[in-house]
């Protein structure tokens, strides 16, 4: 029977042999009852087959089922071309409407219908800048500021840019500052003024015009000084306008009607004013003292224009076209004389500026020193002139014994050190060096203070070094004292060069006629003013150097050999009996210069002085230092000396914003010029911002390549044309290759385009407590994506809103929206109140943060607030609510205890408050961010949806309320740590929740069962309220809220939130257990020789005794790291076993 069956079997399927379940059971007993071995286990997916009489075999398959019938696809080709053509049509018709018709130049800008899908600054940035001029808004009247004296008044004047060109990144950053100030005070409703202006830049940009001239091979000496400072003219007309389009550009909202030039007759006027009353004071004066001073440009120059390079002991450098050694002390031998003149010994001094020794005039020992004791009253004579003896003072200011020999050459007309000990003891000055830099041919011993040097007589300078170029008279010299037997030794030693910035020439120190101004007692008056705390320099850690640099003032040296400038208003009166070797700057004739306010009232004073003996005035050829018509720059832009309402209402101004590098150079000198002059101070307040340097610390400077023009980040910049640009400088080759190649390595695809409030944002993050900057552009260009993610975000959060949300009858959404939240506070969501407590905290730190100036800070609360508060968190939990419909009375439904998806939708009132409320933090925070990114904003809030009534009287973000807590009375009320901490809460829950579904792989289209067990039944009952956020953020399937008391459910991952929290997410038919415990137990088996290892190793009496502590302690954490990560492992095993085991 059995192999019939079998035979059977071949034949036909087991469902013709068995026609019913009973015999089939007939069949298989009898084969089971008789079998000599026990059958296989037939599985239920087999008895369900063989009950359906399904015979296992593949059933054939049809060749030609592949084969593609003409029409179908026919049919499905036009099908998918009709879809892509109404795709196109369809994306065509959507980016139409996100193209705006042309604004007419000064109106306002008309939008686009609908958002552009990405954020273009350059279509952003449009129109507004001019609309905002035409509107007037950048304007104060003076006269309504004087009526309304209870106003609060802001008054800010631009530190004027030099007109050589164009700004650069260091200039951005003040016009960021200064504009987000002003603009926030603006929209405080502060009478706010800001005023523009540039500084002709008398070296800068004489230099740069004489370049262009040389170009063409024409000097300045050719065109004579009228015809050249007509070219500065033409040139600053053609470039200086260059200056205001850039600041346009960063958005500055100055007021263009008040726009100052230093040269302006304005100005002009204001500068000989000051001249003549400091000079009638008895503050201004002709004298020669030390300068610092450009041989190249035959000018002195200012401290600001020295730059300082450090090189290394017997460095090669090139200076006018040959290798110089510097770097290097050189020992040499002066004889020591006695009264007969006889050599009775020699000492030995040393110095890197070898030619120097050639004015020496004495020798310093410290009086303490008993290695020269038997040199005090001798004198020492000097090898090239025998007639010159040289003193050897004793000094203990200048020498200090442990250095070099202890003994100092003084060359008091070359060395600021040496100038002030020929000072102190009345040692006379001996000039070596003409204006050029070469070597003089006759030298006339001079005394500074003026008195006359005792049987003064010129002395000859040597043939062999007379006219000779300075650094080629220290290799002379050296060789000459070879030859004397007076050389002792050479060795490098590392110095300072001071470098003139203006023409890359290394600066001499030299005596020369100039003009100074005393500042002592008006240094002492701004010191006590900033010890008073009449004025405030912030950060307070520069006091310090305010005070240093002004209890140390030296006098000022006010004239520059220039011609482009304020020509210094002084003339000197010929009498009828001078002839040409007059020397006019003689002490004996210093009368005889004369200042005043007009070659008339000079002509007046000279009669005066001289009677019938005047024969004419020839006025003073220099100009003045920049610096000075600089410094009276915040009363000289209001009219001053005239009594004009704009200096009686608007001065003494409020701030004074600048870098760090000029608080003395220019901040203290206005201070100063402005007690002096107008007994006021001319602002109460400082700010300092920190240096702009390059990504490496490097200073930006034209000849390292690395200065950047602001509109090449705002608008982008192909490397091609950053390298255009260098080579049709004025760069030197040299300097244009290393240019280039700075450029190339940071910028090898060129700048891309950032737009102003990317550039304004990114600038204004980097300030913070500190004195320099590392602008890497890359930082800023990572801020054109806060700006692209504000776009996006506000886009999506503005399609929530419907038109009928804002009818004029509705009072949702307008002016009144903040009251109406106020009055239905009580109903408000956590979530509403969270976002709304965020809010009110964001503009309270904004407050402080722009009050103490805190730009970085500033920044970053306004950043945390729109990307993490706004849009990470509270946009994500009320997208169910205001997409979920607004159908049912309450807000959360719960079915059998626990909170689903399916129970998102909320009330009409939910819903309604929920839009309130988003309304309104975009409101209040586009406002806040307004005076830092002021075009996005702009545009953005034009944007919102309000009711006519309210659109008519809102014309603009920039002269809106800027929000803060007091005027927004709903922020007060909502303000609570308690809502912030419970909302803290539930973040951390969803954050695990997140973390248990990426460590399971449950991707989020895959339901799941979460349970949040709290052990604080305060915080459980509370965060009842918010379950359906965690379901939101969870994308959780159904949520259960778990006592203290409750169970764990089985099945299962945990994730401990905190001591008090923990997560868990239901892992049954989620999760392939098996694979699981392999995982896990091929972990627990890489852990354990680890442990085995660490374990053995502290059980080592060597390692215990010889190991520092600091190894033994990472060993430990080691350990315990591994052990924590090994028992977790084996717990989970323990789950998932236990798992597996439920039914």
């Amino acid at each position: 029977l059995a192999l019939l069956f079998c035979e059977a079997a071949k034949i036909a399927p087991m469902a013709s042999l068995a026609t019913s379940l009973d015999e089939y059971s007939l069949i298989y007993s009898f084969f089971s009852s008789s079998a000599t071995e026990e059958p296989k286990k037939v599985s239920k997916k087999e008895q369900k087959r063989m009950e359906r009489g399904d015979s296992g075999k593949k059933k054939e398959k049809d060749p030609n089922r592949w084969a593609v019938d003409p029409e179908k696809a026919k049919a499905k080709a036009e099908k998918a071309a009709r879809a892509k053509a109404e795709k196109a049509a369809r994306e065509k018709a959507e980016e139409a409407e996100t193209v705006a018709a042309p604004t007419p130049k000064g109106q306002k800008k008309i939008l686009a219908p609908a958002m552009a899908k990405t954020y273009d600054p350059s279509l952003v940035e449009a129109s507004w800048q001019e609309w905002w001029e035409a509107r007037g808004w950048y304007g104060c009247e003076a006269e309504k500021v004087a009526q309304d004296k209870a106003k609060q008044k802001f008054v800010i004047v631009i530190p004027p840019p030099n007109v050589t060109g164009s700004l650069h990144l260091g200039h951005a950053l003040t016009a960021a500052i200064e504009d987000s100030l002003t603009r926030w005070h603006r929209m405080k409703g502060d009478a706010t003024l800001y005023v523009p202006g540039t500084d002709h830049a008398g070296i800068a940009t004489q230099t740069v015009v004489e370049k262009q001239l040389a170009k063409s091979g024409v000097s300045r000496h050719d065109l004579g000084r009228e015809k050249f400072v007509d070219e500065v003219w033409k040139w600053k007309d053609q470039y200086g306008s260059r200056i205001c389009e850039q600041l346009r550009r960063l958005g500055s909202s100055v007021d263009w009607s008040r726009e100052r030039f230093t040269m302006d007759p304005v100005c002009a006027k204001a500068v000989t004013e000051a001249f003549v009353r400091l000079h009638d004071a008895g503050l201004l004066y002709r004298a020669s003292r030390l300068v610092n001073w450009s041989c190249s440009l035959k000018s002195a120059i200012s401290d600001l224009e020295v730059e300082y390079e450090d090189v290394e002991g017997g460095c090669l450098r090139k200076h006018d076209g040959k290798d110089y050694e510097f770097g290097t002390f050189t020992e040499f031998a002066y004889e020591i004389i006695d009264n007969q003149k006889k050599k009775v010994g020699e000492v030995v001094v040393a110095t890197t500026r070898l030619e120097t020794m050639l004015g020496d005039t004495a020798v310093a020992v410290h009086p303490e020193d008993p290695r020269y004791v038997h040199l005090h009253g001798k004198k020492a004579r000097h090898p090239f002139f025998p007639d010159r003896e040289l003193e050897i003072v004793l000094d203990d200011i200048l020498v200090d014994m442990t250095l070099g020999t202890g003994c100092v050459k003084i060359t008091p007309a070359h060395d600021p050190n040496d100038y002030d000990c020929g000072e102190r003891h009345d040692l006379p000055f001996l000039t070596i060096l003409n204006v050029d830099g070469t070597i003089v041919k006759e030298m006339t011993p001079f005394k500074v203070k003026g008195q006359p040097v005792t049987n003064a007589t010129k002395e000859t300078m040597p043939e062999w070094v007379a006219g000779q170029k300075r650094y080629d008279a220290r290799r002379l010299v050296e060789e000459k004292l070879k030859e004397k037997g007076l050389f002792r030794s050479k060795y490098p030693k590392p110095m300072r060069l001071a470098i003139c910035s203006r023409s890359g020439d290394i600066v001499e120190p030299l005596v020369q006629p100039q003009w100074f101004c005393d500042c002592s007692d008006m240094a002492r008056r701004a010191v006590k003013a900033v010890e008073d705390g009449d004025l405030r320099i912030r950060p307070k850690m520069h006091e310090k150097t305010w005070f240093h640099w002004l209890e140390e003032i030296r006098p000022w040296c006010v004239s520059r050999q220039l011609w482009w400038g304020h020509q210094i208003p002084a003339w000197f009166a010929y009498a009828k009996a001078d002839d040409s070797s007059l020397d006019v700057n003689d002490a004996s004739v210093a009368e005889r210069w004369i200042v005043a306010r007009s070659e008339e009232d000079a002509e007046k004073k000279a009669r005066e002085l001289l009677g019938g003996e005047f024969s004419h005035l020839t006025r003073d050829a220099d100009v003045l230092d920049t610096w000075f018509s600089s410094g009276l720059f915040p009363f000289s832009v209001f009219g001053w000396p005239e009594k004009t309402v704009d200096l009686a209402t608007f001065y003494p101004t409020t701030l004074l914003e600048t870098g760090l590098d000029i608080i003395f150079f220019w901040v203290a000198r206005m201070v100063m010029m402005g007690l002096q002059l107008t007994d006021t101070l001319p602002f109460t307040d400082v700010y300092l911002h920190a240096m702009v340097r390059d990504k490496d610390g490097r200073k930006m400077s034209k000849s390292l390549g690395n200065v950047i023009d602001p509109l090449e980040v705002i608008d982008g910049c192909p490397l091609e044309t950053l390298v255009e640009k260098l080579r049709g400088g004025n760069l030197k080759l040299s300097e244009v290759e290393r240019a280039v190649k700075a450029h190339s390595e940071d910028f090898p695809e060129g700048i891309p385009k950032c737009g102003t409030d990317a550039l304004r944002v990114g600038l204004l993050a980097y300030t913070v407590q500190g004195r320099d900057i590392n602008l890497d552009i890359k930082r800023v260009v990572g801020y054109r994506m806060f700006c692209n993610k504000l776009w996006n975000a506000v886009r999506f959060m503005l399609g929530v809103f419907k038109e009928t949300d804002f009818s004029d009858d509705d009072g949702a959404a307008t002016t009144t929206t903040a009251d109406a939240l106020k009055a239905k506070f009580h109903k408000l969501a956590f979530r509403d109140r969270f976002i709304l407590s965020r809010l009110a905290k964001t503009l309270d730190l904004m407050d402080a943060h722009l009050t103490n100036y805190a730009f970085g800070d500033a920044v970053r609360c306004l950043y945390e607030f729109f990307l993490n508060d706004l849009c990470d968190v509270y946009l994500e939990f009320v997208k169910p609510v205001v997409y979920g419909g607004g159908e049912n009375d309450d807000d959360d439904q719960e079915a059998e205890g626990a909170t689903t998806k399916k129970g998102s939708s909320s009330s009409r009132e939910a819903v309604t408050l929920a839009k309130m409320t988003l309304w309104l933090c975009l409101d209040a925070g586009l406002r806040a961010l307004h005076p830092l990114c002021p075009f996005v904003t702009e545009e953005l809030w034009q944007r919102l949806p309000r009711s006519k009534k309210v659109q008519a009287n809102l014309e603009s973000i920039m002269v809106a309320d800027y929000p803060t807590t007091s005027n927004i009375p709903v922020l007060l009320e909502a303000k609570s740590d308690d809502v912030e901490a419970q909302t803290a809460v539930v973040l951390a829950c969803a954050t695990a929740a997140r973390s248990l579904r990426a460590q399971y792989d449950l991707r989020p289209k895959v339901a799941a069962k979460f349970f949040v067990k709290i052990k604080d039944s305060k915080t459980a009952d509370r965060f009842q309220a918010q379950q359906q956020d965690f379901v939101t953020l969870a994308n959780a399937e159904t949520l259960t809220v778990l006592r203290e008391d409750d169970p764990d459910p089985d099945g299962c991952a945990i994730t401990i939130v905190d001591e008090a929290l923990t997560v868990l997410v239901d892992l049954k038919g989620l999760v392939d257990v098996d694979a699981e415990i392999t995982k896990l137990t091929k972990q627990i088996a890489d852990l354990q020789p680890l442990i085995a290892k660490l374990r053995a190793k502290q059980a080592d009496p060597t390692y215990l005794a010889k190991a520092p502590e600091k190894l033994r302690n990472a060993d430990a954490d080691k350990l315990a790291n591994y052990a924590e990560r090994r028992d977790t492992a084996q717990a989970a095993i323990a789950m998932w076993q236990n798992t597996r085991s439920q039914p």
